[in-house]
């Protein structure tokens, strides 16, 4: 992992970040998503008219890409639904850089120098503490006798999603031979059923419902496909496991956002977590030195 290609995924991580908050803003999570994939859809379309189409071999992987960000999405919207930001947002992003270093190894056969593996360790402790300080008791619908597990599955079970679309992606914008083609086309087939999901549900109504969040969602639109677009120029560099563990530097970002923004707590165990969390970059960029 160069430099360059840690600093293209640092960006992915804030822009990403943002975006997921963008989301978790507009309390309509169906017009919120709707607005976010159909802007994506429309910009991808766009994009598309002028990059080169992805060779035949990276379609299967677009169109299985596109069903794994469909039920990410829907995973997402129902925990921003259940928990709250800083909480939520942690725990989807914090089990995938593990999960992806062992379908990686098993389904893509990379290895890791003891370098990386160790910062891809470091680094997903980190952001496993960052998700996991104060859990109980913090989530919506906790009790006293712990938390409230829906809430949780949907975080950990959005987690899963991501891991698994995360190396769907990796092999096929490898095998795409035109990174911005495979990210216009991966957002146009994934960003066009939700909205046609919503108007098919809400049909007259919707249009009166997104109005109100239409610059907000555009513009979580437009970040959200710079986010993915620099993760998957990254992942055409870059071993997935570093990429992935290194993205998730966005759970930093995201509690931040929901300290200042959201005004949940992020307290002294979450900046230890931190720490570790760059420990974990600095072994992962040991070896471009």
């Amino acid at each position: 992992m160069t430099p360059l290609v840690a600093a293209a995924v640092l960006v992915a991580a804030l822009t990403h970040a943002s975006w997921n908050a963008i989301a978790h803003t507009i309390k309509d999570q169906l017009a919120a998503f709707t607005l976010i994939g159909g802007g994506a859809a429309v910009i991808g379309a766009v994009i598309a008219c002028f990059a080169p189409l992805p060779r035949p071999a990276a379609w299967p992987y677009l169109l299985v890409s596109a069903l794994l960000h469909i039920g990410y999405q829907a995973l997402l919207m129902r925990s921003f639904s259940l928990g709250d930001f800083g909480q939520m947002y942690p725990i989807a992003r914090g089990t995938a850089p593990l999960v992806v270093t062992v379908l990686a190894a098993v389904f893509v056969g990379e290895s890791l120098d003891i370098w990386q593996a160790t910062g891809v360790a470091v680094a997903s402790a980190g952001l496993l503490g960052v998700a996991l300080w104060g859990i109980r008791g913090r989530t919506k619908g906790a009790t006293r006798n712990g938390p409230h597990w829906p809430a949780l599955l949907a975080a950990l079970a959005t987690g899963l999603s991501i891991a698994a679309y995360t190396v769907v992606d990796g092999v096929g914008v490898r095998n795409s031979g035109s990174p911005i083609g495979y990210i216009a086309w991966l957002m146009i087939l994934e960003g066009a059923l939700i909205p046609a999901y919503a108007l098919s549900t809400r049909r007259a109504r919707l249009l009166a419902q997104l109005r109100p969040h239409a610059v907000l969602g555009l513009l979580g639109a437009a970040l959200s496909m710079l986010a993915y677009g620099l993760v998957l120029w990254a992942q055409s560099r870059a071993p997935l496991a570093p990429v992935a563990a290194l993205r998730e530097s966005s759970i930093i970002v995201g509690a931040a956002i929901g300290a200042l923004f959201f005004k949940e707590r992020f307290g002294t165990p979450r900046i230890a977590a931190a720490g570790l969390m760059v420990v974990g970059i600095g072994l992962m960029l040991h070896t471009t030195g």
